[in-house]
């Protein structure tokens, strides 16, 4: 796997090369400290397999570098390596085809899980707060709403898991094409389904959802999915060392 590193801080591009490399010796690395040089590289080898990109670079802004790398090479990966972790941020990224967003004062365990999620064909984003707008519910229910009232009172998001979302296999199969960034056209093409029928699934998985657009859409799953994640973890650690047998011998 062949990754490219865009940041103008060489300390920064030098601590990035060293986690990314601990990923084994099958990765190759490059690096560029401008968008100049990143351009350069990219157009003198093309096999690249992953982009880390930083927003903030001396000749270029991130995000239009992004925009261009989305435009000239549509197949490529980008992830977003940040100081900022700004909701607004986070989303216009991944509203750009970024697959993912990683701040820059996240743990190396961190960066690695986003990437091997991306890897995989994921979306990363990191846990944060969507504020009023962005409240993904099961239904609309007034023990339901007041949960939410005081989750938003005190700043603190509740995702459901994928499976309480009731949605039909069929919803399911248009979510997992959604996350993959593809069209309605060619969701309906996939699918042998009509463009307008898919327009109604999408609608409904984002009533599912409680959110209002594809990009958040794309967050609300990927925070659901970590969630998860961290709790099968708590409770494998939980099963591990809090069973009455951990402590007997056998």
């Amino acid at each position: 796997m062949k990754v490219l590193l865009i940041d103008d801080h060489p300390l920064i591009l030098s601590a990035l090369q060293s986690v990314i490399q601990s990923l084994g010796d099958h990765v190759s690395v490059s690096t560029a400290d401008s968008g100049r040089a990143a351009r350069e590289t990219l157009r003198k080898d093309l096999s690249h397999d992953l982009v880390l990109l930083d927003l903030q670079l001396g000749d270029a802004d991130g995000f239009d570098l992004l925009a261009e790398l989305r435009t000239r090479y549509p197949a490529l990966p980008v992830v977003v390596v940040s100081a900022s972790d700004r909701t607004s941020d986070v989303i216009r990224a991944i509203d750009m085809g970024a697959m993912g967003f990683v701040p820059k004062r996240a743990s190396n365990d961190t960066l690695l899980d986003a990437l091997q999620q991306v890897i995989s064909g994921g979306v990363y984003v990191p846990p944060m707060s969507m504020g009023a707008d962005f409240q993904p519910t099961l239904n609309h229910s007034p023990a339901l709403r007041q949960v939410q009232q005081e989750a938003q009172a005190s700043d603190f998001q509740s995702v459901p898991r994928l499976r309480d979302l009731g949605l039909t296999s069929r919803q399911a199969e248009v979510l997992h094409l959604l996350l993959k960034g593809q069209p309605n056209k060619l969701i309906a093409r996939e699918l042998g389904l009509s463009v307008e029928t898919i327009k109604d699934h999408v609608a409904a998985v984002l009533r599912s959802l409680g959110v209002s657009s594809r990009t958040q859409a794309v967050i609300a799953v990927s925070q659901m999915l970590q969630r998860q994640a961290a709790s099968v973890g708590s409770a494998l650690h939980d099963g591990v060392h809090g069973s009455p047998l951990s402590g007997q011998r056998r």
